[in-house]
């Protein structure tokens, strides 16, 4: 049970486990996305769908009717990866070995929707995956295995999000492979280090550089690709020019005295000119160093060729959008 390509590469893991056969597959409902609102299969599916698996896809699992055909199945085990649907007691009680969860956390830190944004948001240096037995409350069963996994300081969700795909599909096969040889015990959650992680708003990924510049960083890690770092360019020489709305894909703090100066002198949000290849921005601490950046409805492109090609000369103020 599984939707977005996180729970791809469980199923990828799955079908190369020679100790178990997959009977279906179930996703959410095909949904309209992109500026054209067209309904295209997500990864799971597409990936069942080549593989010559049924797929199935109930809007929920409310009625008995949906129940009555999950337990026609005979499956002795579910395995669950952001699926995205809750799933009622009577699902869960189905198989006799259970119903086993792939979470991308350290159970039980950052339980809930976002995981990995919210760790790479919050500055942590490492993060991982759980495999755990499912109960009715969110991400709260008790852990089978556990395995952990750095954060790079430069890294962005979307990178340590593919890492922990991959992750998560072998540790999740080494938790198969171990159960069935009856080796593998479940440990209850501590409830008292218990946090969460709520799923990500598009409105986060404003930029404020009033904030420190380690702070900014960790946003725009933390929201890449989605919802994207967004920030407002606007002249202080021409204010009848329109503001220049980017997104921020890459960049890094510079904290040293020098920087710190600096930023206290021209104050949050000031553009300086580029140093190095980088745009420096004034933030609370020092400055942020952008490196790569998108333009609406413009293609990325490297922190110099943005400066040549739209800011050229005179004075910018980098603020944060308003509220779409």
């Amino acid at each position: 049970m599984g939707t977005p390509e996180f729970a791809a590469a469980s199923l990828r893991s799955l079908l190369d486990f020679q100790a178990a056969r997959v009977l279906a597959v179930y996703c959410q409902p095909d949904r309209p996305a992109g500026r054209g609102k067209a309904t295209h299969p997500g990864p799971v599916k597409r990936l069942a769908l080549d593989r010559g698996l049924p797929v199935r896809q109930p809007q929920h699992f409310k009625t008995d009717a949906e129940v009555e055909a999950l337990a026609s199945l005979g499956a002795d085990i579910f395995v669950v990866a952001a699926y995205g649907l809750i799933l009622p007691q009577a699902v869960l009680d189905i198989p006799p070995l259970g119903a086993l969860n792939v979470h991308a956390s350290l159970l039980p830190e950052l339980r809930g929707a976002a995981p990995i944004q919210r760790a790479v948001i919050s500055g942590a240096q490492r993060t991982g995956i759980s495999i755990m037995r499912m109960e009715l409350r969110l991400d709260s069963g008790p852990v089978l295995l556990q395995r952990a996994l750095g954060i790079g300081f430069a890294q962005s969700a979307g990178e340590l999000h593919d890492e922990l795909a991959l992750l998560g599909g072998k540790l999740l096969t080494e938790a198969l492979a171990r159960l069935g040889q009856g080796g593998l015990a479940a440990i209850p959650q501590d409830e008292a280090r218990a946090t969460y992680a709520p799923k990500l708003e598009k409105n986060e990924g404003l930029l404020d550089f009033r904030q420190p510049g380690r702070v900014v960083h960790n946003l725009v890690r933390g929201v890449t690709p989605w919802p994207g770092a967004r920030l407002r360019l606007v002249s202080l020489d021409e204010p009848d020019r329109p503001p220049l709305s980017v997104i921020v894909r890459k960049g890094r703090p510079l904290e040293g005295e020098e920087e710190r100066a600096l930023a206290a002198r021209v104050g949050a949000g000031a553009v300086l000119p580029l140093r190095e290849g980088l745009l420096p921005v004034a933030c609370a601490d020092g400055l942020y160093a952008v490196e790569r950046l998108k333009p609406d409805n413009g293609r990325e492109m490297a922190a110099t060729d943005f400066a040549g090609g739209y800011l050229k000369s005179g004075r910018w103020l980098a603020l944060a959008p308003p509220l779409r």
